[in-house]
This record gives structure tokens, C-alpha cells and sequence, in this order.
């Protein structure tokens, strides 16, 4: 890419591997408000509004309100067990501070998780903008959390590369215009990723963060 001034990134499965976590949150809270356990699978079919909507699938709305304070209080409490950050990820945050390229946060999941996972492993301080599945109206995949971050900094589709591992990203990026970069490396995803058309393609951190310097070379 030439005149690289923004990258978004997604959270789970891109920069951080959470979706353990994520498994372990919603089974704890479907467990005992219904019950139920549910494979990944069946988890990951239920995904595109924030954790609060997928929940109240099963819980239903009468239980919602105290689902979501167990399934965050489980989030948080089991995080330094169950997530990490990907190696590599917080270099190649560093290197586009350093050089002063944009970066955002476009997420389906919701903010207060988003906000745990990114304080808790401090890489919140690098991004411009986060932009949650609580700050849209129309959830992944719907481009309509790129096209926010568009308008927020004022940039073009062609100075913009959205970096997600799963196909709501890429359909996202299609919706809204701008060039994406798939990431395989944890893609619950990736048989399905690896079947569509994309700009770029990636299978570890490394890679991407070549292509990354290689690009910022050529803005």
C-alpha cells in the first residue's frame, strides 16, 4: 500500500487471542441462567451484536441486565489466565506510533469488554479512536463502523487498512470501501476466510508487520 495513514484493527482473534475467554465468559453465564453450555461453534453463529445481544438470545431479556454483570465480571477476572496478546502485536503498535500513522479499533464486541482486554494488556493508549459494537447501529458485518472512523479523521478509503480475522471484517471492509488485510493466525474463521477475495493475506505477525513497514516506507 502507498500512503498508509490508517490502520483499524479488530480485537478478538486479530490482536489478541480472547476467544477462549470469550467461550469461557458465555458458557459461565448460559450455564447458570439456563443451564447450557454451548460449543464454539454454536457461539461464534451468534456473534455480530455485542456480547449483550447474544446473550439475551439465550437468556432471555428478563435476565439480560444480570447476565451481562456476570458474564464481565467473569471477562475480567479471568483474563490474565485465559488471554494474551499475540506476539509481535505490541511492536508493531509501537512502530506505527512511532511514526505517527492512525490507529483505530473496530470491534463487535462490546465496549466494556473491549475496554477490559485492552487496558488489561495496555495498548488502549495507542489507538485514536475505539469504535465498539455499542457505538454502532448496524453491527459487523455492516461497514458502518469503518465509515465512522473515515469521517472521524477525515481520510480517504485509499489511505485506510482494516487488519480482522474473521469474515464480518472483510465484508466490512468491502461495504465501506477500504482495502483489508485477513489475519489466519487464530481465525475461528479461517476455512471460510480463506475462500474469499481479499487484499492481503496474512499467516503470522511477523508477516504483517513487514508488510506494515514496507508500506509506511512508501507513504
Amino acid at each position: 500500500m502507498k500512503n498508509l495513514k490508517c490502520v483499524i484493527f479488530d480485537v478478538d482473534g486479530t490482536i489478541t487471542q480472547t476467544n477462549e475467554l470469550i467461550f469461557a465468559a458465555f458458557n459461565h453465564v448460559t450455564d447458570k441462567y439456563t443451564g447450557k453450555t454451548y460449543l464454539p461453534a454454536e457461539i461464534t453463529s451468534m456473534f455480530g451484536p455485542p456480547e449483550e445481544g447474544t446473550l439475551e438470545k439465550v437468556v432471555g431479556n428478563q435476565n439480560i441486565v444480570a447476565a451481562l454483570e456476570d458474564f464481565l465480571e467473569f471477562y475480567r477476572s479471568n483474563h490474565s489466565a485465559l488471554a494474551r496478546i499475540y506476539p509481535g502485536i505490541l511492536e508493531i503498535l509501537e512502530y506505527l506510533k512511532q511514526r505517527n500513522v492512525l490507529m483505530a479499533v473496530f470491534t463487535g464486541k462490546g465496549r466494556h469488554s473491549t475496554l477490559i482486554t485492552l487496558s488489561e494488556f495496555g495498548i488502549k493508549k495507542y489507538f485514536d479512536i475505539i469504535v465498539t459494537g455499542n457505538d454502532v447501529t448496524n453491527h459487523k458485518p455492516s461497514g458502518e463502523g469503518i465509515t465512522k472512523i473515515l469521517n472521524y479523521f477525515g481520510l480517504s478509503v485509499e489511505n485506510v487498512l482494516m487488519v480482522g480475522d474473521a469474515v464480518a471484517d472483510i465484508i466490512a471492509s468491502r461495504e465501506a470501501g477500504v482495502p483489508v488485510a485477513a489475519v489466519v493466525w487464530d481465525s475461528y474463521g479461517k476455512d471460510r476466510v480463506l475462500k474469499m477475495e481479499v487484499n492481503y493475506l496474512f499467516d503470522d505477525v511477523k508477516k504483517l508487520k513487514e508488510f506494515l513497514i514496507e508500506s509506511i516506507q512508501l507513504s
